[in-house]
């Protein structure tokens, strides 16, 4: 890959560096933080870092575990692991175009749909709140999530995993760190995961939310010489799970008759090159990604054979960042940072819609029917395809900077990236069926229809962002007191593209329109949508006392988005999604984080989140929704935490300590509509555990939600019927693990 072309650039001027070290930091290549310094907290940013130990106190595993522990940053627990919702500050969206960055071990992560997944040795993690588009581009309007894994170079030895649970659920993971030699480090891993499920679907009498889970890990590092760091790191996940327990108000419960799964396979590799090149640190960055998955759906969630969804996709991706900055960023009165990157993505899919006999009975003929009961129609077969395929190519290049002079007590700083996006479509869509028509009074055949559609066509649409950012700060006691206050201008975009969803519906509408009877879709416009572009404001600082036994962080923010891109249902009698640009929002907020040390036994740890998420234009042409909330955005998030560490005597090195944690996550208020006719009040979970550690190993006692809280994750219309997805009842659970 490209990135092998920088480590060939840099290694004539090191040849004579002096040989490979055991740390971490190689005369100023930083083995982790490549696009911003490892202090977070002196940076104009809203920020959440998570050690490595709140990372195993909490049972974190991905994103989606830390979401309660951040302030406004809110990932629900519905549908299956192809969901991958994320918002924050009330920016988010249900399918298409993530509005998070995800990046691991410096690799962007591409494919929303491959958010969720179980990492293993997660080492730390970083969540940056606000537009990131400056440095990280594309879909970082909301923030970026960087997560780290372990590293051989910190650390050689052995890590085992065990864990049960409540719910028939169980994780096993093995792990090894070991220098190869002199200027080698590898380290390989395996994890897996399986749940038996908590929701029954009544019609079959089966838990629906099942999963397994299979993850394996390998990460090689070299250090060919003390100023070059080459790391390559290559994960494969798969995931089987059955998903979807969606329960229909009208009857209080889970009930479909056709088969729901979701099935992903996915491969991520990458590399990355890390120089010292004396006044310029260099990185390359590159990455290949695969994904193969399959979502099939009973599409209308109740036990009537209406129709049914296949969704079948498979994906690869290339990726290429290549990084120069300063060297000795911390020492000098002006740094700079610059970058080019560039990928190309490739999917196709399969998404045929199949009409049973509900569907056609009620959908099709008794609308035609009663549009002209004189002759009324009769289908020639109880079931038929809408079959769709697709073709969806997409590049782009970008080209970054950013520049910062500090003068002592202030540093300004001012970025800018120029993104240019290229985003194709090719599609066919078919239907061969036909319907008979009949004379009312005596039921005899008047006439046979056959109706064969065969649509085909390309499309494509190209997008320049110019994404700005301007920061300012200010310490007021100098260096010698870590306070910092700053404030921040920057413009975010989540990318355009196209709704490939749509396409079953428009082929219905082509289906009906042949009956005189469908509406007529101009697919250019219905299909594609443009990106959601926003600016964000906001004033902040991070503060430290008691010799940094309390840490507290605090920012406000205006945030003003036009082109909001919104998940509608279409008008009529529908079947699917619709991705469209809703006018413009306004989101303001609060976010407050406080850790506090008042002894060496002694955590105390609070994060809340305050956002008004609002429409200020909106009209779906039915309603005018202006001054409404948005949907699917928490207004709060809270996480309360304290945990106390009793250091035991007389026990031997078998048990060391016993650590006692409590805490409480809680989200609300949200609401489900436009229209805001439908919400889920603010909710609270308690959880806690006890630890026992030894020398070698940990015993975890756990339990989430100990109350038992009823809440709901996730609301929706389809067809006229309203679905609910309930949040997961009280778990218990023991985890093992054993280093050596």
């Amino acid at each position: 890959m490209a990135a092998a072309a920088v480590t060939a650039a840099i290694a004539a001027p090191v040849a004579e560096a002096r040989q490979a070290t055991d740390s971490v930091t190689l005369a100023g290549v930083t083995v982790t933080a490549i696009k911003q310094s490892a202090d977070m907290r002196t940076q104009a940013t809203a920020s959440t870092v998570l050690s490595r130990r709140d990372v195993e106190r909490n049972e974190v595993t991905g994103a989606k575990a830390a979401s309660g522990m951040v302030p406004n940053l809110y990932v629900p627990d519905y549908g299956s692991r192809m969901t991958s919702t994320i918002y924050v500050r009330g920016i988010g969206a249900r399918i298409d175009q993530p509005a998070v960055g995800l990046n691991i071990d410096n690799v962007p992560v591409l494919s929303k749909e491959n958010y969720d997944f179980d990492l293993l040795d997660i080492s730390r993690i970083e969540m940056l709140r606000g537009p990131q588009s400056a440095l990280y581009g594309r879909n970082t309007m909301g923030g970026a999530i960087n997560i780290y894994t372990l590293s051989a170079m910190s650390y050689q030895g052995t890590r085992l995993l065990a864990e049960y649970a409540s719910g028939q659920s169980y994780r096993a993971g093995a792990s090894h760190y070991a220098r190869l030699g002199g200027n080698m480090w590898l380290g390989a891993g395996a994890y897996f995961t399986s749940t038996g499920g908590q929701f029954t679907n009544l019609y079959n009498g089966r838990k629906c939310d099942w999963e397994h889970q299979g993850y394996a890990r390998a990460k090689l590092e070299w250090q060919p010489c003390s100023r070059v760091l080459v790391s390559n790191s290559l994960s494969l996940t798969m995931s089987r799970q059955g998903g979807y327990p969606y329960e229909y108000m009208a009857t209080g419960q889970i009930s479909y008759n056709d088969t729901c799964f979701y099935r992903r396979t996915a491969v991520l590799d990458g590399l990355t090159v890390s120089a010292d090149l004396g006044s310029v640190q260099l990185s390359g960055i590159s990455s290949f990604q695969y994904i193969d998955d399959n979502m099939t759906l009973d599409q209308d969630f109740t036990p009537l054979p209406y129709f049914t969804l296949t969704q079948a996709r498979r994906e690869w991706a290339l990726t290429q960042d290549v990084v120069a900055r300063s060297h000795g960023a911390e020492e000098g009165r002006y740094q700079w940072l610059a970058g080019l990157f560039g990928f190309y993505r490739h999917s196709t899919m399969d998404a045929p819609v199949t009409f049973l006999d509900t569907g056609i009975s009620q959908l099709i003929e008794d609308h035609r029917n009663q549009a002209n009961p004189d002759y009324p129609i009769r289908w020639d077969e109880r079931s038929f395809v809408l079959g769709s395929h697709f073709g969806l190519p997409l590049w782009g290049v970008a080209a970054y900077h950013q520049s910062t002079l500090d003068l002592g007590r202030v540093a300004l700083t001012a970025g800018l990236r120029v993104d240019y996006e290229r985003a194709g479509l090719s599609y066919t869509s078919t239907t061969h069926t036909g319907y008979s028509t009949l004379e009312a009074a005596t039921g005899a055949v008047y006439s046979h229809t056959a109706i064969d559609i065969d649509d085909h066509g390309n499309m494509h649409k190209e997008f320049v962002q110019l994404l700005p950012k301007f920061t300012a700060t200010w310490r007021p006691w100098g260096k010698e007191k870590p306070h910092t206050l700053y404030a921040s201008v920057s413009k975010g975009s989540k990318a355009g593209g196209y709704n490939t969803q749509m396409f079953s519906d428009v082929l219905q509408q082509r289906l009906m329109g042949v009956m005189g009877i469908g509406a007529s879709y101009d697919i250019g416009k219905v299909v594609g949508y443009k990106p959601e572009k926003a600016w964000n404001y906001e004033a902040g600082g991070h503060f430290e006392c008691w010799q940094g036994r309390v840490k507290s962080d605090l920012a406000v923010f205006y945030i003003d988005c036009t082109d909001r891109q919104l998940t509608v249902f279409p008008d009529g009698t529908t079947t699917g999604r619709v991705m469209t640009n809703a006018g413009r929002t306004r989101n303001w907020g609060a976010e407050l984080a406080v850790q506090m040390r008042p002894a060496e036994d002694l955590g105390l740890n609070l994060s809340y989140g305050f956002t008004s998420a609002r429409f200020v234009d909106y009209s779906d042409g039915k309603a005018d929704y202006a001054h409404r909330h948005i949907p699917y955005c928490p207004s709060h998030t809270l996480w309360a935490e304290a945990y106390y560490e009793i250091a035991t005597r007389g026990c031997g090195q078998w048990l060391k300590s016993v650590t006692i944690d409590a805490n409480v996550q809680g989200a609300g208020e949200i609401y489900w509509n436009e229209a805001n006719t439908a919400r889920q009040p603010f909710y609270a979970l308690l959880g806690g555990s006890v630890t026992l550690r030894g020398r070698h190993y940990s015993l975890q006692l756990w339990g989430r939600n100990l109350t038992d809280t009823a809440y709901r994750t996730f609301y929706f219309v389809s067809i006229g019927h309203e679905f609910l997805q309930r949040g997961k009842s009280r778990q218990a659970g023991a985890t093992l693990r054993v280093n050596f």
